[in-house]
């Protein structure tokens, strides 16, 4: 149970650092001759199926989606589509980066190819709102699009919890000791050295491993910890400002007001009053 919490604090943790990047959004009409057989890109795609048949293949896993349901066709991955009638598919569709640190997210995380999708009309709009705002060129529509894009990935996550890909438990493991370490010591000074030190990896190496999986560097990491661990303190207990400080870390309450004031952008007093 505590391994499984500790991956999904981790996935949550990612998901959070997560950068989208929308390449192409489209509503197409598939022509009769549309197919390519046993190919990869690198990018994410995603399709929404409108009308008609067709066939997809990701990976291993073969599918005949129906109107209604969503495809999702991870980067990297061995894909292949085609007709299978007179009737080829009338879709949206979006093709798409979504990086957390040198890694696409899809990478990390185990999740289905296909949902049946319980609003597909809803679904419909956010995706001719995607195209809309791909094909605006201000610096709003910039902003829309990534906002749509992320609901849409919302949607995809909350059908079902990810999980991490097998072949990344290792990696997985490693860097939930690190997690485990700042959660145990948060109310301690802890430096770079020691963070390095649970995974037996020199300081500056450790820095890009680090990053490279969780998108940010472990000192902003140690930070936002220290801070929600803060916040969580303000909203539940009635514990003074300097005892907050002290079970966060911090060398006194006068700094730790400046850094959760430069952080949260309120006072601790203030966002306890308001909360």
């Amino acid at each position: 149970m505590k391994s499984e919490r500790s991956e999904q604090e981790a996935i949550q943790q990612m998901l959070l650092n997560m950068q989208v990047q929308i390449l192409e959004a489209k509503k197409t009409q598939c022509w009769p001759e549309w197919r390519e057989l046993d190919y990869t890109v690198s990018y994410n795609k995603l399709y929404f199926i409108l009308e008609g048949e067709g066939w997809v293949k990701i990976g291993k896993e073969e599918l005949y989606p129906k109107p209604g349901q969503l495809i999702l066709m991870p980067a990297r991955t061995k894909q292949s589509y085609s007709t299978i009638s007179d009737r080829p598919f009338l879709k949206y569709w979006c093709h798409f980066s979504a990086a957390v640190g040198d890694a696409d997210v899809f990478s990390w995380l185990d999740v289905p190819r296909c949902y049946d999708l319980e609003q597909p009309l809803e679904m419909s709009h956010l995706f001719q709102e995607l195209v809309d705002a791909h094909h605006t060129e201000t610096v709003a529509a910039r902003l829309k699009e990534k906002s749509v894009m992320l609901d849409i990935l919302s949607r995809v996550f909350s059908d079902q919890e990810p999980q991490i890909h097998s072949h990344r438990t290792g990696d997985m493991e490693r860097l939930n000791k690190v997690q485990q370490y700042v959660k145990d010591h948060l109310h301690e000074e802890i430096t770079l050295e020691q963070m390095a030190g649970t995974l037996h990896l020199h300081p500056n190496y450790f820095i890009k491993y680090f990053k490279r999986h969780f998108g940010i560097t472990p000192q902003k990491y140690l930070s936002v910890k220290r801070m929600e661990r803060a916040k969580l303190l303000l909203r539940t207990t009635s514990l003074s400002i300097k005892e907050i400080a002290d079970a966060t870390g911090f060398e006194s309450a006068n700094y730790f007001s400046k850094t959760f004031r430069k952080e949260v952008g309120y006072s601790p007093s203030e966002y306890r009053n308001n909360i």
